[in-house]
């Protein structure tokens, strides 16, 4: 069963079509992996392996002025944005994070964010040489690691 407004040149017609695509995007797309990263920050922390991953990667985290396990926000944005964005929210709702923190790595989970995505859907597609994947991974990275310093100062 079809929903959606014929198109039409009617602003407010125009306006109801955008809604719903975007819902659906929102529950389709995006709701998943906010989901998902959420249970895996949950059972990382009801495990252990957090406080682990916290104890090993405080020394580079603690560059940027973040705790160790901050690196878990950055690894599954790796993966995906959205799921970047799910782990930081549910550190900063356990306390492990505070709003600075978020602040330093919010341009981080966009600027590095969904490269796994990415690789497969763009790069493949654009026929890039996959000589190239590496550094183009290893650019977005370093611009993430950037912006986090400057966050580091401006936060």
């Amino acid at each position: 069963m079809n929903n959606q407004v014929k198109a039409s040149g009617n602003p407010f017609d125009i306006f109801v079509i955008g809604a719903r695509k975007g819902f659906n995007i929102a529950i389709n797309n995006l709701m998943p992996n906010v989901l998902m990263a959420y249970v895996i920050a949950e059972m990382l922390n009801l495990l252990g392996i957090m406080q682990i991953i916290g104890h090993v990667c405080a020394p580079l985290m603690g560059l940027f002025g973040l705790p160790g396990e901050a690196i878990t926000v950055l690894l599954t944005a790796w993966l995906s944005s959205s799921a970047g964005t799910g782990v930081a929210v549910s550190l900063l709702t356990q306390g492990t994070l505070d709003i600075t923190q978020i602040t330093i790595l919010a341009p981080a989970i966009f600027l590095m964010g969904s490269q796994l995505q990415y690789m497969g859907r763009l790069l493949g597609v654009a026929d890039v040489p996959k000589k190239y994947w590496p550094l183009l991974m290893a650019v977005s990275i370093l611009n993430a690691a950037i912006a986090m310093l400057v966050m580091r100062v401006f936060a």
